[in-house]
């Protein structure tokens, strides 16, 4: 009798440790989020931690969860105080914040993560598990980035064979500015099937001329602090041009192009391949 006694007394005590070894587990990981990226916010909704973001920027409009969430800046310029009244664990921050106040906030002791700029869908890829490490997330995060890459690959197969279009992305007006290969925006390019004509270029700032020279069959306009409209009639003009001659200029959603996450990039990514190839059914599940 007494050793079963015994023997209970050791299971609830095993228990007990197990227990309080996932709530020691639990607070290892930042309760208390503060976001300073689009992408980063979006992400953190995606591996079903939103309940801890408790600040972010007022650029974070996705999901629509984050719109109700405290703002405490912009991506570039933040307000000190107001992430230290928030009593952030960690902000996660990428380099486009004022590096300035990246050293104020470690000199108020708060941990600061910076993620690094992705240059391809792989970087992308990278720091969203790296993101779901971050928070114990992992298995999340493993298993959103492989159906990501298991439909880019379905993708490609959908499209081989078929001709590539040039295509021109648009991102800036004065200057005009555009995407070079070492950017993930050229990737939605090429996995959709299609030629980046500044594929090669060193930096972003082009010329309409060369764009004219070019002479690309599809030209995508991305509405980042531009008027996409007034920027599609400008293009239109030029009546030689084969994107205006077939009308395939089309204008893009810049929190689309320019802050994906693995799941947004491949909501692009068709979008993009429907555009280059309209006689494909690029969407997820079509033949």
């Amino acid at each position: 009798m007494k050793f079963i006694k015994l023997r209970s007394l050791n299971i609830i005590f095993f228990l007990v440790l197990l227990l309080q070894g996932s709530v020691l587990a639990k607070e290892d990981y930042p309760q208390r989020i503060i976001s300073l990226g689009p992408a980063i916010t979006e992400e953190l909704f995606l591996l079903g931690a939103g309940d801890r973001l408790v600040g972010c920027t007022v650029y974070c409009q996705r999901p629509d969860e984050a719109k109700k969430k405290e703002k405490i800046g912009t991506v570039i310029e933040v307000n000190l105080e107001k992430i230290a009244a928030l009593r952030p664990d960690v902000v996660l921050m990428t380099p486009l914040t004022n590096s300035k106040a990246k050293e104020k906030l470690k000199n108020l002791g708060i941990k600061v993560i910076e993620f690094p700029t992705a240059k391809d869908f792989s970087g992308i890829c990278s720091s969203f598990l790296e993101l779901g490490r971050i928070l114990g997330k992992e298995k999340e995060a493993e298993e959103i980035v492989k159906i990501a890459r298991n439909k880019v690959d379905s993708l490609a197969l959908k499209l081989r064979g078929l001709s590539k279009p040039r295509v021109f992305i648009q991102v800036g007006a004065k200057p005009l500015v555009t995407v070079t290969e070492d950017s993930f925006a050229n990737d939605f390019i090429e996995f959709s099937g299609g030629v980046n004509i500044a594929k090669g270029i060193r930096y972003a700032r082009y010329s309409r001329e060369k764009v004219l020279e070019a002479n690309p069959e599809v030209i995508l306009i991305v509405t980042m602090g531009i008027n996409g409209e007034k920027e599609k009639e400008v293009w239109q003009s030029y009546k030689a041009l084969k994107a205006s001659r077939d009308n395939r200029i089309y204008i893009l959603d810049s929190y689309r192009l320019c802050s994906p996450t693995p799941v947004s990039f491949i909501e692009t990514l068709e979008t993009i391949a429907g555009l280059l190839h309209p006689e494909k059914e690029c969407k997820e599940g079509a033949e």
